[in-house]
This record gives structure tokens, sequence and C-alpha cells, in this order.
């Protein structure tokens, strides 16, 4: 965990200071805090940290904006490795997750997560892996797609792969984990693996998340399919 670099944004300085005792004492650098969007936006060009936690609902500048500015830039660490931004919620499945996870977010999570879970989170999105389990992103997507909300910057044209790089978005999508995807597919696991990373390659995604949103916004999959 040491040398990873987070930055905190969350509008109550109570979370700020229990999460950073949290991830201090598990080995991390908590190099940032911000108290609205706009620092948070500032602290992220300044400090170039691995992991954003972003809150959603803060003032002057929503999380949600502040995630769409941030990952806009396309910023990276100061090792070159692109900055990663973790939604902090009060709510399950909050109406605005989805519209994070569209603007490029890797992940979200509960506010009142333990602490191991926490850590486990930042380890995880610093990794450059998706947080959320393939069901839950699926279970997020399929009740907020098509309900309202804006169309997505991640519209990707799906010509650029394979058909069966298509097949492993199709099941991706479909909520299945990597040894559900080899086991379908009949596949090893670093097959499997190598397919997702030239989808992420092609389709220029973050993680997983984002690549099971893809595949309900261009109608890949659509909400209760089978």
């Amino acid at each position: 965990m040491r040398g990873t670099r987070v930055v905190i944004a969350d509008d109550q300085a109570l979370v700020r200071t229990g999460f950073t005792m949290i991830l201090v004492a598990a080995g991390f650098e908590v190099v940032g805090e911000a108290a609205d969007g706009e620092e948070a936006i500032a602290a992220v060009r300044r400090e170039r940290p691995d992991v954003v936690l972003m809150d959603i609902r803060m003032p002057r500048l929503d999380g949600l904006e502040a995630t769409r500015r941030i990952l806009a830039d396309r910023p990276t660490t100061t090792a070159g490795e692109p900055t990663r931004v973790l939604i902090l919620t009060t709510f399950d499945l909050d109406q605005y997750v989805y519209a994070a996870l569209t603007a490029g977010a890797s992940g979200f999570l509960l506010k009142d997560v333990t602490p191991d879970h926490l850590v486990h989170a930042v380890g995880l999105v610093r990794d450059g892996d998706a947080l959320l389990a393939p069901a839950i992103t699926r279970r997020l997507v399929e009740r907020f797609a098509g309900a309202g909300t804006e169309a997505s910057a991640l519209h990707r044209d799906l010509a650029s792969l394979t058909p069966r790089e298509v097949e492993v978005l199709t099941l991706l999508g479909r909520g299945l984990s990597n040894p559900e995807l080899a086991a379908a597919l009949q596949l090893s696991e670093a097959t499997v693996k190598t397919h997702l990373t030239h989808i992420l390659t092609k389709l220029h995604l973050r993680d997983r998340v984002q690549a099971v949103v893809v595949a309900y916004e261009t109608g890949l999959i659509t909400p209760n399919s089978r």
C-alpha cells in the first residue's frame, strides 16, 4: 500500500478525518483534502494522486461534475498511471452513481464502509481494477440506463472488436466474473484477461465498470435481457 497517494473530497470534516486515519494506518499517503468539487479539482492537479475518494453531494461544485472535469483532463499520477476516482455515496444505488460511472469513475463506495473494506477498495481501484462486482454494476446500469440520463460520452463503435471480444463484452455486461467467463467460453482465465485488456484498450476504457456501461449504452445488452 505504501506509496499510494490519495485525495479525499467530502464536505464533512469528520468524514475526511476518519478516512484519513484509516488510510494512513494502512500505509497510504493522504496528500490532499477537499471540502467541495472546486477544491478537489485543484488538489488533483496539484498532487497528482493515484486515487480520489469523491463525495457526490458537496457545495459550490458537486462530486459528479468534479469527476467529469477531472477525468476529462486525463490526469496521471506521479508515476505516469491514470488517476482513478472512487465515488462516495450515502445511499445504495444513488441516482447519480450511474452518471458518475459514465463520467469515468472506477466504482462507488458507501460512506458506512468498514475500515477493511475501505482499504481494500482503494487498493483495488489503485491497481486498475473495478471496485464493483460485475453483477452489482449490472444492477446499477439496469436501473438507470435509459431512465432519462443524458447521452454518455462513453458511446463507442464496437466495430473495432473481434467477434470473440464482442462475445466477451456481452457476457461481461450480463454480470459474469472472470472465472464464469472462462467457463462459459471454455477458455483459460489468462485468455479471458487478455481479451478484456484488448477490449479496454480498443474502446479507450479505464476498467470493466465502464465496459459494462458501454455494453448497455451501445445496445449490446438491454436491461433485463438474459
